[in-house]
């Protein structure tokens, strides 16, 4: 499909303006929603805030574009689902795994 914008009135722009911005906002939802999927509520989760140390918590509810994470420390962060992780829990090795460490006396 050829489209020459050099033909389309001021009105017509802006509809088409308003066309695309309306589709890239669905692709960024459908994008977010896929990788929500990925997760459920009562995982345990982790991501690296812009700046700051790693945060870990749980993942609590789904909203439209975002999660919500209550981290270990008790603060609630709504975290775009690209940005998560999976994460072990306290104590326990990144897969699972039952680690048992034997000291020689």
């Amino acid at each position: 499909m050829s489209l020459n914008i050099d033909l389309l009135t001021e009105a017509e722009l802006i509809d088409l303006n308003n066309k695309i911005v309306e589709r890239l906002k669905f692709l960024q939802q459908m994008r977010a929603h896929s990788a929500m999927l990925e997760f459920s509520v009562g995982d345990r989760v982790a991501f690296n805030p812009h700046g700051g140390r790693p945060i870990s918590g749980v993942l609590m509810k789904y909203n439209r574009k975002t999660v919500t994470v209550i981290a270990d420390d008790g603060q609630r962060w709504n975290v775009s689902p690209g940005y998560l992780r999976k994460a072990a829990a306290p104590g326990e090795s990144p897969k699972g795994d039952n680690i048992i460490s034997l000291k020689k006396d």
